[in-house]
C-alpha cells in the first residue's frame, strides 16, 4: 500500500506542512542561539540571560508537544508491529484501526486534561467530571496571578492585566502564556489522529506508526529478488 505522503499535496496541505516544519525549525534555533549567548556570555563576560534557561525549557516543551501531532501527522512514530505483520490485510486493518480508536480516546482524555490544567490560569473553570467534560464547576482557586520565575512581561500581552488579572499589573510573563501550549497541542494530536484514523479507514495508510518499506526493500536486496 502507498504511503499517504505519496498522494499529490493541496496548496493549503503545503502551506500548513511549510509552517508547522518552520515552527519547529524556529524553535530549536531559539533554543540554539539564546543557550549559545548563555555560554558566551558567561565565560567571556561573566554575565547571564537570566531569563534564558526558564525560556529555553518552555520551547523545548513546546518542541516536544508540537512533535508528537506532527509525528502523527508524518506517520513517523516508532511502534510494535512484529504481530501485526503476520497478519493478513483485512484483519492487520482491523487491529490497525483499533489501535486507532485507542488512540482516539487517549487523545480526547488528554485533550480534557490538558484544558482542565491551563484554565485556572486563564481564569477559566475546568470541565467537571473526572473522565468526561459533563458542564462547568465552580470553586476553582484562580490562578491568573501566577507568573513564571524570570521571564520578563511583554508590551503584547498587557492587555491580559485588565482581561484576568483585574488590572493589576505583570511583573514577569503570566503562565497562562507558556502554558497555553499545552491544551492546543493536546487538540493539535487530537486532530492528528482523527486524520490518520480516516486515512486508515479509506486504505491509504496502513497504521499509526512508522512505515518499514525501507527495511522490506533492503531485505528484497539482500535476498537477490531484484536483478540488474
Amino acid at each position: 500500500m502507498s504511503s499517504h505522503h505519496d498522494a499529490p499535496q493541496s496548496g493549503i496541505a503545503r502551506f500548513i506542512d511549510n509552517f508547522e516544519e518552520t515552527l519547529i525549525a524556529v524553535l530549536l534555533g531559539l533554543m540554539t542561539v539564546i543557550t549559545f549567548v548563555n555560554v558566551v556570555l558567561r565565560y567571556l563576560f561573566n554575565s547571564q540571560l537570566i531569563w534564558g534557561l526558564e525560556v529555553v525549557l518552555i520551547l523545548f516543551a513546546w518542541l516536544v508537544l508540537l512533535g508528537i501531532s506532527y509525528g502523527f501527522k508524518k506517520t513517523s512514530h516508532l511502534g510494535v508491529d512484529a504481530v501485526t505483520n503476520l497478519l493478513p490485510d483485512r484483519p492487520r486493518r482491523i487491529v490497525a484501526l483499533l489501535s486507532a480508536f485507542a488512540c482516539f480516546a487517549y487523545a480526547f482524555l488528554l485533550m480534557k486534561g490538558a484544558y482542565d490544567y491551563w484554565a485556572p490560569f486563564a481564569a477559566l473553570q475546568p470541565t467537571e467530571g473526572r473522565w468526561f467534560p459533563l458542564g462547568f464547576t465552580e470553586g476553582v482557586r484562580d490562578r491568573a496571578f501566577y507568573v513564571t520565575d524570570q521571564v520578563p512581561m511583554l508590551g503584547i500581552f498587557r492587555w491580559l492585566e485588565d482581561a484576568i488579572n483585574y488590572g493589576e499589573a505583570y511583573d514577569k510573563l503570566p503562565r497562562v502564556i507558556p502554558y497555553a501550549m499545552i491544551p492546543f497541542a493536546a487538540a493539535l494530536i487530537l486532530l492528528r489522529v482523527v486524520q490518520a484514523t480516516i486515512r486508515i479507514i479509506r486504505g491509504t495508510q496502513d497504521s499509526l506508526i512508522v512505515s518499514h518499506e525501507a527495511e522490506e526493500e533492503v531485505e528484497r536486496v539482500a535476498h537477490g529478488e531484484y536483478e540488474e
